[in-house]
């Protein structure tokens, strides 16, 4: 549900038409929000988030403690699909180069998701699809898969949130060649993550998957990790601006966030936010 800044972040852009990027990476949440961006869907992300969202098939408690998901993403993207379906053909033909980072459930390695037509929505379903909340994994029969520099495809392979593996996919966009990468957040620029939390439950859902227990047990320190390196002035050495778009210190949304008013106001900083971009980089 924090995702719902970036939401804002985006229609922004579009209300200002504003695109300037040659590629587009995203994981999980923010996944999603690109994909409505490249589709020209203006507001189609603030309606899940205000309405299918908070609707009880998605989130709900009773039904995660009697053993089934805590969110439904099974429904969710059968619903939105249906009713707010995505112009894959518009994300298709945008020459932005877009992937989509989810987690290989075999290593616990991040790999990248090439979207092509219909097989957008289950990358999207992939990459959201987090440990615990959601209980199952996730097929990718038939998609193109990056790996290293090399490409397969994902039909033997199962693949959870891209987040657990790579929280800010910043050093992908930089192996690809970007030199001026502008990164959407989720979370105030003072955040970081606590990396003494220990995710007892998380992990115990993992047991039958090392890997992604030990992807989890390094996911606080990757992504501090991953701040410092993007704010490190090695980077200007290097000839790397990186820009963070981030929420303000007052800032609502927490993950299962289910306050219509603060989900709002939250959106409309993100709208604030994503002007505010506009003007800076002008």
């Amino acid at each position: 549900m924090r995702g719902i800044f970036a939401a804002g972040v985006l229609d922004s852009f579009l209300d200002k038409d504003f695109c300037p990027f040659d590629l587009c990476i995203g994981v999980s949440a923010g996944a999603n929000n690109l994909a409505a961006f490249l589709a020209g869907m203006r507001g189609r992300n603030y309606s899940i988030y205000t309405d299918y969202s908070l609707r009880p098939e998605f989130i709900n408690t009773m039904r995660f403690l009697r053993g089934g998901h805590l969110m439904d993403l099974d429904w969710l993207w059968e619903i939105t699909i249906r009713e707010l379906p995505l112009d894959t053909a518009h994300v298709d033909a945008a020459p932005q180069e877009y992937c989509v980072g989810v987690t290989r459930v075999r290593d616990g390695k991040v790999v990248y998701a090439r979207p092509e037509g219909d097989n957008l929505a289950q990358i999207l379903k992939a990459s959201s699809a987090m440990p615990l909340v959601y209980r199952s994994v996730v097929k990718l029969p038939g998609v193109r898969i990056e790996d290293a520099g090399s490409t397969v495809l994902g039909d033997s392979e199962t693949y959870v949130d891209g987040g657990l593996a790579e929280p800010i996919p910043v050093r992908e966009a930089l192996r690809r060649g970007a030199r001026t990468v502008v990164v959407i957040r989720s979370r105030p620029m003072s955040y970081t993550m606590d990396t003494g939390k220990k995710h007892r439950l998380m992990r115990f859902s993992l047991r039958r998957h090392p890997a992604l227990q030990q992807r989890l047990a390094e996911r606080a320190e990757r992504y501090n990790q991953t701040l410092a390196y993007m704010r490190s002035p090695d980077r200007v050495a290097e000839g790397v601006q990186i820009i963070e778009v981030a929420p303000p210190e007052s800032f609502e949304s927490s993950r299962t966030t289910r306050d219509i008013d603060a989900l709002n106001r939250d959106y409309e900083r993100g709208l604030q936010a994503g002007i505010q971009a506009v003007q800076d980089w002008k």
